[in-house]
């Protein structure tokens, strides 16, 4: 894509934003309606559509107005329209990014909670803001490697910000929250497949700069974008909330392993020799909630 190409379609989509940004911010102020939460869709896809962003959508999401914290991993920057072009949903993020310029303006009007990762006590506040969403019946996504990834690699999983399921639980009287996890990978790139080396020039993680991150967006072409929703978890008020994100992470590892390789991940045989090993108690949902 030649710089003149890609000014014209910044351009339209500058344009674009104009004519949504007004009425979505006055959508927002007189209470949340269609218009203010299918506007930020319509901006993202938008931009998929012109930067030739192919997305592909797998696998059950939650229903029309089903409460869940998505739990996803995270690669670049271009997961924040990718995500948002596939249904009305919120982003956990962090405080500095509400200063960037455009890209702040942009996060506050997709109600994007912002967290302060230097104050540890701050996590308390989101949870407690995150929560009023999840009974609200919103779609929140936090990205639980706490970073970015290059797209070939899942980083671990943190835990700390799930406990905004269980407060959603103790203090809105939920019954449970529907953790929900999605993966994102980037698979091919003019149609033919990334291999490994190539994946990283898509990724923004480490040290990288935004700007030439974009920029090397704009000179290599069409992506196409996988988005995977895996199998939900139930997390009642009796859940542990470090088994919870290690069952969604490795429903992310296993749907990550699948874009990148185009194979599926067989389960693992055991042995002859091995010894039987005893089935695994429920760690989900207590006998008193399901």
């Amino acid at each position: 894509m030649t710089y003149l190409v890609a000014g014209l379609r910044l351009l339209a989509y500058a344009l674009v934003f104009a004519l949504l940004a007004g009425p979505h911010w006055l959508a927002l102020k007189l209470g949340r309606g269609r218009f203010a939460g299918h506007a930020p869709v319509w901006l993202h896809r938008a931009f998929l559509r012109l930067f030739k962003v192919r997305l592909t959508v797998t696998g059950t999401p939650p229903a029309p107005g089903e409460a869940a914290l998505v739990i996803a991993n995270h690669i670049s920057w271009l997961d924040i329209p990718v995500l948002g072009a596939v249904r009305p949903l919120s982003f956990v993020a962090k405080s500095e990014i509400a200063g960037w310029p455009v890209i702040g303006t942009l996060a506050r009007l997709q109600r994007t909670v912002f967290i302060d990762r230097a104050r540890k006590r701050h996590t308390a506040v989101v949870n407690t803001e995150m929560s009023r969403r999840l009974r609200a019946g919103d779609l929140i996504v936090l990205f639980a490697e706490g970073t970015t990834g290059d797209g070939t690699r899942l980083l671990p999983f943190r835990t700390s910000l799930v406990g905004a399921a269980r407060a959603a639980i103790t203090e809105g009287g939920l019954d449970r929250v529907r953790l929900q996890p999605l993966c994102i990978a980037y698979t091919r790139r003019h149609g033919l497949p990334l291999t490994r080396a190539e994946r990283p020039d898509i990724a923004w993680y480490g040290d990288m700069e935004l700007g030439p991150s974009v920029k090397l967006f704009f000179e290599r072409g069409p992506i196409d974008v996988s988005v995977t929703w895996g199998e939900p978890v139930a997390f009642a008020a009796g859940t542990d909330r470090k088994a919870a994100t290690a069952l969604a992470e490795a429903s992310v590892r296993r749907a990550l392993q699948e874009a990148v390789t185009g194979r599926p991940v067989l389960p693992e045989t055991p042995r002859a020799d091995a010894p039987p090993v005893a089935a695994a108690p429920p760690i989900l949902i207590p006998a008193a909630t399901a």
